[in-house]
């Protein structure tokens, strides 16, 4: 809910930004407001998860697919996430988020996001997303399909998610939201 506006300002800025295919790279660029930032003025750790929304976001809006989503009444929902932290990004400073589309899976649309700073990687992400409705998740192929007849395009051919990112995910996973995970340490 913090974001709230600037999403809402975000969504309305990137419907006039160039086009993009699904499968493209969007770059957004951005600042480190105050409202990003921790006690030791930089972008606090927990703010980078909340701005890589901004940049699917963005990614989805100029391709169309967020209008796709809309009218299906699809929601965009994160199923495992990561980052790594190189450099920090301090209050006011220039920055772009780059997102990119990285491959697909028999659940999941896995997506890369960089943090950007005068041409070098500041921070680095990983996400595994789904769409869900009033019935639950969506099938990906019926995610394809949609793209495929409303944008008119395909996901590229060498689409491969990486084999250490399917590991990551096995590794971390929490058990499905239909069983059981009592607390216990």
């Amino acid at each position: 809910m913090h974001l709230i506006f600037r999403t809402l300002l975000l969504l309305a800025r990137s419907r006039r930004r160039p086009r993009l295919s699904l499968w493209q790279t969007s770059s957004l660029p951005l600042k480190a407001l105050p409202t990003d930032i921790d006690i030791a003025m930089i972008i606090n750790n927990g703010m980078y998860f909340s701005l890589m929304d901004l940049g699917r976001f963005d990614l989805m809006v100029r391709a169309g697919f967020w209008d796709v989503m809309s009218k299906r009444k699809w929601t965009p929902v994160v199923q495992s996430e990561q980052i790594s932290f190189r450099k920090s990004i301090r209050l006011w400073q220039s920055f772009s988020i780059e997102t990119k589309i990285i491959g697909l899976d028999e659940k999941c649309i896995w997506i890369e996001q960089r943090f950007v700073r005068e041409g070098e990687i500041y921070a680095r992400g990983y996400l595994a997303t789904r769409f869900v409705d009033a019935n639950g998740a969506v099938a990906l192929e019926d995610i394809v399909e949609a793209v495929r007849t409303e944008l008119g395009e395909v996901p590229p051919e060498d689409f491969t998610v990486p084999e250490w990112l399917h590991e990551w995910r096995g590794d971390v996973a929490l058990p499905g939201s239909r069983k059981p995970a009592p607390h216990r340490w």
